[in-house]
């Protein structure tokens, strides 16, 4: 089974303008509401492309009534965990402005409810995955993604982890089976600029030797680089489209992979259909429907192997 975790989901108003300008009246020109947060994006296109996960998580207030109520109109199971005090988070997106957005704080996470999280994961077993996506609410430690992986690991289970800065870093020493950073959040890890596919090379195997298994790095329009526990190099760029959307990509590319892996075992035939889940998700209004990725796997050259 699959379980997905969004600390901290959202109701992700995505707005289209003509125009911008500070001080002044903008008016839009198109919207959508969609629910928000990594791990539920991840859930949403695990099962476009069949696979079922459970999505947990934390929601409050009216606005998460209506997350939970959109998620379970996606046929998604959930079992979220209800907060007394607060709203779940409205994120506004600017989709024509290069991924600018308004993030909302989150709600207050007491420890008890915490507790109550750590009690719904007592149920994974053996085989099982989980995938721990997103940013947390201020009031939870960085160390949280690694308390969670400490108190699983006896069990054989696979860990996805897509995070930036100390929460990624943090749970690289429990040996994740699966991290994502992109080149930007790669850069501030090891305080470098990095802007090729070869620059980020030294730097995923430093991640590999604190501990991670197998490192995507996500490049936005330049495609990405899979370095697998076997030492293997990949490269792929990203397939040609007109961008439409970027929100979620980057999180239809780990739920593609997820995918890909379980149906293969293949580590190529993986990060190629994870390539083409993230872009299918870019030039798509929505997340990318199964048929969408499909057909931009059809179209597109398999993963270059590095010498």
């Amino acid at each position: 089974m699959i379980y997905t975790v969004t600390f901290n989901p959202s109701i992700d108003l995505i707005e289209s303008l003509d125009g911008f300008t500070l001080g002044k009246t903008n008016r839009t020109t198109k919207e959508k509401v969609l629910p928000g947060g990594k791990g539920i994006n991840v859930s949403t296109v695990l099962k476009n492309l069949g696979f079922e996960s459970t999505a947990l998580g934390f929601l409050a207030g009216h606005t998460g009534d209506w997350i939970e109520e959109m998620v379970d109109g996606l046929g998604i199971k959930t079992d979220f965990i209800k907060l007394n005090q607060g709203f779940s988070r409205i994120n506004v997106k600017l989709s024509d402005y290069d991924g600018t957005e308004l993030n909302g704080l989150g709600p207050n996470i007491p420890k008890g409810k915490l507790l109550e999280l750590f009690t719904k994961l007592e149920v994974l077993q053996d085989g099982d995955l989980l995938v721990l996506a997103g940013s947390i609410p201020a009031c939870l430690p960085q160390s949280i993604y690694e308390d969670i992986i400490k108190m699983l690991s006896q069990r054989n289970i696979l860990f996805v982890v897509d995070a930036t800065k100390d929460l990624l870093v943090n749970v690289v020493k429990m040996h994740p089976f699966l991290i994502k950073p992109n080149i930007h959040e790669l850069g501030e890890i090891f305080q470098v600029s990095l802007d090729t596919k070869e620059s980020v090379l030294p730097y995923v195997k430093k991640l590999q030797e604190m501990g991670a298994r197998n490192v995507i790095v996500s490049m936005s329009k330049d495609g990405a680089v899979l370095v697998t526990e076997e030492g293997d190099v990949y490269r792929m760029d990203a397939p040609k489209g007109k961008l439409v959307n970027a929100v979620g990509s980057g999180d239809s590319m780990v739920a593609g992979f997820i995918a890909g892996w379980l149906q293969t075992h293949d580590y190529a035939k993986a990060f190629h259909m994870g390539i083409c889940s993230g872009s299918a998700s870019a030039f798509s209004e929505n997340l990318a429907s199964g048929e969408e990725i499909k057909d931009l796997m059809e179209r597109t050259s398999k993963p270059q192997k590095a010498d």
